[in-house]
């Protein structure tokens, strides 16, 4: 029997790297899994990739009429056991170079889409659900055109920490998942330079891929990890330890 089975799963940004590594995982271990996405090409091949066990919903985390559009479609399959807030951006950008524009793109969907994606789950989740959101190595180590990505990451990882307190009588877990450098489309996008840069100081030695991410949201979705609250897990082959 799956490590999920019978259980029912939410994931925003699953239709690429993390997320679809993560919902590809979720699915083979018995859970039915919702996606959603931005793009409709992108977000049906994304569903057909996962199996008969997805559904895709399009839209975006950062407007709440989207996520509304999500949760009726979960509520009419029945209660929700996982939610994996996982939908991000980050475009780099030196402290000179910020704009308005740049702040508000990474902070609506990073910071705004993750708490609303989880509020509007809440009349949905079973107690003792797990609420994942995915965080980075950036909101805890000083990385040169990260400033606000890393202050986006670092308040999701305060948001766990508050909902860890108020969610503790319905016995519903909060935990971070911050990855360091993945090898997936956002990092792709980045100068080569840069990447190379980043994964020079990776005691490992390389990259993460998004399957080694999904194993450890795997850990936190499921009861393996009951006694674990609060928490933020890095998967970063030790960037962001030493």
């Amino acid at each position: 029997m799956g490590k999920l089975q019978g259980k029912t799963a939410v994931i925003t940004g699953g239709t690429s790297g993390i997320g679809l590594a993560t919902a590809k995982l979720f699915a083979e271990e018995g859970a039915r899994v919702f996606v959603m996405g931005r793009r409709q090409k992108e977000l049906d091949e994304a569903v057909k990739e996962i199996g008969s066990n997805a559904t895709g919903v399009r839209g975006d985390v950062a407007e709440l009429a989207d996520l509304d559009r999500l949760y009726e479609a979960v509520r009419a399959e029945g209660r929700l056991d996982v939610v994996f807030a996982n939908a991000g951006v980050g475009d780099p950008a030196l402290l000179e170079a910020v704009t308005e524009d740049h702040f508000d793109k990474i902070f609506d969907v990073n910071v705004k889409g993750a708490l609303f994606t989880v509020q509007k789950a809440l009349p949905l989740l079973n107690d003792g659900a797990s609420v994942i959101l995915t965080g980075s190595v950036a909101g805890s180590k000083g990385t040169p055109t990260h400033s606000v990505y890393g202050a986006s990451k670092a308040a999701v990882r305060d948001f766990v920490r508050v909902w860890t307190a108020e969610l503790k009588d319905r016995r519903i877990r909060s935990n971070v998942l911050s990855p360091g450098p993945v090898v997936t489309p956002m990092l792709a996008a980045q100068p080569q330079d840069a990447v190379a840069q980043l994964v020079a100081g990776i005691p490992l030695g390389r990259a993460g891929e998004p399957e080694e991410v999904a194993r450890a949201a795997l850990f936190l979705a499921s009861d393996d990890s009951s006694f674990i609250t609060g928490i933020e897990l890095f998967v970063d082959g030790g960037r962001a330890q030493i």
